[in-house]
């Protein structure tokens, strides 16, 4: 009787976990919702906002160069009391009005250029430098969410098999009590009604985990994402 019952609580297990072995994660992924959280991760992330910024930093640094070409120019205006004359006397080329100037410094004029040249190439690399970033955190993304994934597959299997050996458990310890079958039978599904739990207990554990890893690179809680 007892060798009879081992045998078929080691059927049981071994059909239900070749059950189990069966699933597969890849019906459960969803790529518009893996699109959605990329896109929200490029929106949120606080190093990718960075990167934009810096981008948009750099850019406006072209347009500086740009117009530094007009530091040659200069304009002045002088006021001109009433009873002041148009032409003052002592300094007959100081006149009422508007005066226009040009300066130039030859240094400062031929390094122009150079300065444009640099800011364009600056922008570049912030540009390169953001798509690079910008394709890790991609594969980030990617890798979180496939392991959210994972993690809640793993966690409906454990919670299935926590709620199977209850039930075996359950039915054991009442064949237990009518004296069906033996003390070290019944103890046995204790053992592993226990180790079940402990394993669903787990499986919680890194799925809460993995879910809080998503919600950290995306910027929100997936329930609130629509």
């Amino acid at each position: 009787m007892k060798t009879l019952l081992k045998i078929t609580l080691a059927c049981l297990i071994f059909l239900s976990v070749n059950a189990y072995s069966q699933e597969t994660i890849i019906p459960e992924i969803k790529y518009a919702d893996l699109e959605k959280y990329i896109e929200l991760a490029k929106q949120n992330f606080p190093r990718a906002k960075s990167y934009q910024l810096r981008s948009d930093g750099v850019k406006i640094g072209i347009t500086t160069a740009s117009l530094s070409y007009l530091d040659i120019f200069n304009a002045s205006y002088f006021y001109r009391p009433g009873d002041r004359a148009v032409l003052d006397p002592v300094n007959p080329y100081n006149v009422n009005g508007v005066q226009f100037g040009v300066g130039i410094n030859l240094g400062n004029l031929l390094t122009k250029p150079f300065l444009v040249k640099k800011a364009k190439i600056d922008y570049e690399i912030a540009k390169l430098e953001q798509k690079d970033f910008e394709l890790l955190l991609i594969n980030d993304v990617k890798v979180r969410y496939y392991d959210y994934i994972q993690q809640l597959s793993l966690l409906k299997i454990s919670s299935q098999m926590a709620q199977d050996n209850k039930g075996v458990a359950e039915s054991l310890r009442l064949r237990f009590e009518k004296g069906e079958i033996t003390l070290d039978a019944y103890n046995q599904s204790r053992i592993n009604q226990f180790a079940s739990f402990q394993q669903k207990i787990q499986a919680e554990s890194l799925y809460l985990k993995s879910k809080d890893l998503l919600e950290q690179i995306i910027g929100m809680k997936l329930s609130e994402v629509k």
